[in-house]
């Protein structure tokens, strides 16, 4: 019997080898890089820009991903090669060369979501803002927030590699080991902040750093938020999950403060991010330096070392926060 080979890798980058008979925007030897979300472009999600949940491409499903379980049958990127359906509509063309090369993949997903994170949010320039979770999405979203130039960016988390990052792009880090992260927040920003986003999603710790709480980070966003400030929620929270705590969790089911979240009028955006909306501007952004998100990148590997950096990000070991892998090897030139 066969064996089905499904690869992993929503997050894809490279060079045009060849192009479809329904192609005729891109040509050979363009270099782009793709959304995490595959979308047709012509549903009525894809004509508002809401091209994370698109239903065209995924029959029952508003939504699809490469590599992804539950996404549509589209194959991953960590492979020699790739398959972009909808090619027009979903590659973003790029510079030619290898210039910026760290920067651009983030274009995929983590850039455009920590950016959606902050919209979601309702964010204005000079608020206040607390990020929960410094890990990719997270310490993107904390980086948009700057640009978008925040007077206070605060970035829980617990592993010291990811709350070092934060402070070198001028955040400030509050390690939730250490004591109650809202008191420290709360206490440093003279009350509460207006915005707040769940970086982390289902699977946040306890204040142990062991225990799986899944609805610790919302609670925690509805105590720090101001009333009638926003949570923007750009973490995964997943309709089920074997491995949860309870059996509501199980069900994506979750107990929060519902009746303070209205007390204090807070609004909430949830969602994956709609890539399309954002990935043009942060381009640009790039190319004229404005923009350097690949600080985040802690590594670049071959493909054949993916396997042990997988077992590295699960354990938090030797400061994995971002990975790049090269399939072919460095671009060159």
């Amino acid at each position: 019997m066969m064996k089905a080979v499904v690869y992993q890798g929503h997050e894809n980058m490279g060079i045009v080898l060849d192009v479809g008979s329904g192609v005729s925007l891109l040509k050979k030897g363009d270099r782009v890089v793709m959304p995490f979300n595959v979308a047709d472009g012509r549903c009525r999600n894809c004509e508002k820009g809401r091209t994370a949940f698109c239903t065209g491409v995924n029959p029952g499903f508003a939504g699809g991903l490469h590599g992804y379980v539950a996404m549509g049958p589209y194959k991953g990127g960590q492979t020699q090669q790739i398959r972009v359906p909808y090619a027009d509509f979903n590659c973003l063309l790029l510079p030619k060369g290898s210039a910026n090369e760290a920067d651009f993949i983030l274009l995929s997903d983590i850039f455009p979501t920590g950016w959606h994170g902050v919209v979601l949010s309702g964010f204005k320039p000079g608020e206040t803002i607390a990020v929960f979770g410094a890990g990719p999405v997270g310490l993107m979203g904390a980086y948009s927030a700057t640009l978008r130039d925040a007077s206070k960016v605060y970035v829980v988390d617990s592993v010291p590699e990811r709350l070092a990052a934060a402070k070198k792009i001028n955040c400030i880090p509050i390690n939730f080991l250490e004591g109650d992260a809202i008191e420290a927040i709360i206490k440093h920003n003279g009350g509460m902040v207006d915005r707040s986003v769940d970086a982390v999603g289902y699977q946040a710790s306890a204040s142990d750093g062991k225990k799986e709480v899944p609805s610790i980070v919302l609670e925690n966003c509805i105590k720090v938020t101001r009333p009638t400030g926003g949570i923007g929620v750009p973490g995964l929270y997943a309709p089920s999950d074997p491995g949860a705590p309870d059996s509501n969790s199980g069900k994506g089911m979750l107990l929060i403060s519902f009746g303070k979240l209205f007390e204090k009028g807070l609004t909430i955006g949830t969602g994956q991010c709609n890539v399309k909306m954002y990935n043009r501007y942060l381009r640009d952004m790039i190319i004229s330096g404005k923009a350097k998100p690949s600080f985040v990148i802690s590594y670049e590997i071959g493909i054949d070392e993916a396997s042990n950096a997988y077992v590295k990000f699960d354990k938090r070991e030797d400061g994995y926060t971002k990975v790049l892998i090269h399939p072919k090897g460095p671009v060159e030139g």
